[in-house]
């Protein structure tokens, strides 16, 4: 699901490069983040190792936001944030406010020359892609998407995508064994839908699997992560170079179509890294946390179940994915902006070049959405939430998100109408301190 986080994907020069350019940037990451997390093998999903003062807001309890986060929200929406080396950064958790700053462009940057300025990891190895940039680099790149993420386009792909669910969910053999549905169900579905987006060929797609997975696996340590990525950037360069003597039908083969040499193929490399890690993780984690919700709560069965798009039953699904999407807010943090000017946020002066990061998970629980925001009611009155972000840099790609969700979760019921929990709820493994939040494994039964 590509919520919040546009691309983030390192732009390329050759395999050999990706791999320089990966290793001196982790290593400044090191020097900024703190030695200590790194020396203990802690993966870049997970941070849980830093110290709490800056952690404490990615924090859960089971589902739901740390109390501490309501109460920002309630008594100081903006509030300062600890963060090493001097750098001044602001946390913001009221929603008013949380709009306020990613609705602004001229007043909040993503550039990463920025934020580099700020804390001192400089420029010279910028990731690149949407989620890095400000217009009008932005600007352009966006538009070169923009028309294959509308819905007019991406019904291409809704056969294809109910094929994959119904695929993935065949795969599955019931018994009496319990079943995780992370490496089974939700991790293949995004996988399986980028491809498709993509363009990846039919016989490269289990590879293409494996360096996806491996690219988010918390189990290992840092250098494993990065060698998957490093690995996975030379193929989408690969693919990229392909792509360009032969255009496909999918999103790359579109993009040098229609755009040719107005695109190039680090440009174009980027951004097809940029679909994988804003699409995979937090679609998986949507899937793996929807379906423990639906497994814990026989009535969203009964919601779900025979449902269509074009019937009242399909309506009632749409409306379960978007509270669902509030209620989980699974990118838990938006990018951090630096602040151009001073500038007026709520209460509170920020001044020009601090940090500001925006707490999705707290607004997303505040008060405009009714009565009890802390609890899923899919009844609920429709009111914009900001699983998706808001403004320039919302997801591009938060339809084909819904389009997965809707697909996903009636199927997983109609073809498991007993799932259940394996085990008891208290002894599930949440990430415990990681921007996409989720799961480290979902086991169930569904016999």
């Amino acid at each position: 699901m590509m919520v919040v986080s546009e691309t983030n994907g390192w732009a390329r020069d050759g395999g050999s490069d990706i791999r320089f350019r990966l290793r001196r940037m982790w290593g400044r990451a090191k020097r900024w983040l703190g030695a200590r997390a790194f020396r203990a093998g802690a993966n870049l999903s997970d941070l849980s190792r830093l110290p709490d003062s800056m952690l404490w807001p990615l924090r859960r309890d089971g589902l739901d936001p740390v109390v501490e986060l309501s109460r920002h929200r309630e008594q100081e929406r903006v509030a300062p944030l600890p963060l090493p080396f001097g750098v001044r950064a602001w946390l913001v958790t009221g929603y008013d406010e949380v709009k306020a700053v990613l609705g602004h462009v001229e007043g909040f940057s993503n550039d990463f020359a920025n934020l580099a300025g700020t804390t001192g990891i400089g420029t010279r190895h910028n990731p690149g892609g949407l989620g890095f940039a400000d217009p009008p680099a932005h600007t352009r790149l966006r538009r070169m998407l923009a028309p294959e993420f509308t819905m007019r386009r991406l019904r291409r792909l809704a056969p294809r995508i109910q094929s994959i669910v119904e695929e993935v969910l065949d795969a599955i053999e019931p018994g009496d064994a319990p079943v995780d549905l992370w490496p089974t169900f939700a991790l293949p579905i995004p996988s399986l839908t980028i491809c498709e987006l993509l363009g990846v060929p039919y016989g490269e797609r289990e590879n293409f699997q494996r360096l996806a997975a491996a690219r988010f696996d918390l189990t290992g340590a840092a250098g494993g992560s990065l060698n998957a990525m490093s690995e996975s950037l030379c193929y989408l360069s690969d693919l990229v170079a392909r792509q360009r003597l032969a255009p496909g039908d999918g999103l790359l083969g579109m993009l040098i179509r229609e755009h040719g040499d107005a695109v190039d193929d680090r440009e174009l490399t980027g951004l097809a890294d940029g679909v994988l890690t804003g699409g995979l993780e937090t679609t998986a984690s949507m899937l793996a946390l929807g379906a423990l919700v639906i497994a814990r709560e026989p009535q969203l069965k009964r919601l779900l179940v025979g449902t269509h798009p074009d019937t009242q039953s399909g309506q009632a699904t749409a409306q379960f994915v978007e509270e669902l999407l509030r209620y989980l807010s699974v990118v838990q943090v938006a990018f951090p902006r630096c602040a151009l000017r001073d500038f007026q946020v709520g209460d509170v002066r920020i001044a020009a070049g601090d940090l500001v990061a925006c707490s999705l998970s707290a607004a997303n629980r505040a008060g405009v959405f009714g009565a009890d925001p802390d609890v899923l009611d899919p009844s609920r009155p429709a009111h914009p939430h900001l699983a998706f972000g808001h403004g320039a840099h919302r997801c591009i790609g938060a339809e084909l998100a819904r389009m997965e969700l809707h697909a996903a979760y009636p199927a997983l019921v109609r073809r498991f109408p007993r799932l259940r929990l394996a085990v008891d709820p208290t002894q599930l493994a949440f990430r415990d301190a990681s921007i996409v939040f989720g799961l480290q494994a979902l086991p169930v039964l569904v016999t």
